[in-house]
């Protein structure tokens, strides 16, 4: 009898652990977590040496621009980060003589629209669109040489160290020095000069008040006729009178 309990027992936690095997194999498993939105500044914090260019990004408000529009873009963007040393390398007092716009337009010459991995330099067309424009005074110029990308901008030339961060929307690359646009740093041309006056006209004559361009001294003349002198007017004769 004792016997028969045991088995009985056995034959129960056998048939509950069946049970639970085949509950936990057919629950579906958790779905994996949404993936974050792209944070550029955590990104660059992550990676190291960007403190002024973070500090930039954020003074000009430009950093929740970009994660916005990372959002709501399908071009994606790419950044060119200079490190820390390359803000080190400008002239004393470069930055602090910007004005607020200029600074915006600085951080925006380090932004081009669009998606651009590091195999598709070679094929990309120079010069570059960034946020700050396009034209001579924003070129922003890069070409592949060997296992080098090369940038140019008229003022600065460098080239791009490493790879920073890169997904299907977003790349960052690390460049050693700080790409400076002519329009900020040569001088702007000289505005236009304006359009000359339009001449008046002269107001016409009208046949009564015209006056004779000859000269009135040839109309007139004197005649002398013994004690008696006579003054005309062309073919009138004006005055006469008796010495």
């Amino acid at each position: 009898m004792e016997r028969l309990q045991h088995l009985l027992i056995s034959l129960y936690l056998l048939i509950l652990s069946i049970n639970l095997t085949t509950t936990t194999a057919q629950s579906p498993a958790p779905a994996p977590a949404p993936p974050g939105p792209t944070n550029v500044i955590k990104i660059l914090k992550k990676a190291g040496p960007f403190k002024t260019f973070i500090r930039l990004l954020k003074s000009t408000q430009l950093d929740s621009n970009l994660n916005s529009q990372l959002g709501n873009t399908n071009n994606g963007l790419t950044i060119f980060a200079p490190s820390d040393s390359a803000f080190s390398a400008l002239k004393t007092g470069t930055l602090r003589t910007l004005t607020d716009q200029e600074k915006v337009e600085l951080m925006q010459f380090h932004i081009v629209p669009m998606f651009i991995s590091s195999s598709q330099f070679d094929t990309v067309s120079s010069p570059l669109k960034t946020h700050a424009g396009s034209g001579a005074r924003f070129q922003l110029n890069v070409t592949a040489s060997g296992n080098s990308l090369n940038i140019s901008t008229g003022l600065t030339n460098t080239t791009i160290s490493d790879t920073v961060y890169t997904d299907t929307h977003l790349a960052i690359y690390q460049v050693d020095k700080v790409l400076l646009p002519l329009d900020i740093f040569t001088p702007k041309p000289p505005p236009p000069a304006p359009a000359p006056a339009p001449k008046l006209k002269a107001e016409s004559e009208s046949p009564d008040d015209a006056v004779s361009k000859k000269d009135i001294s040839s109309a007139v003349s004197f005649v002398m006729h013994h004690d008696t002198v006579f003054f005309t007017v062309g073919t009138v004769v004006a005055i006469s009178f008796s010495l």
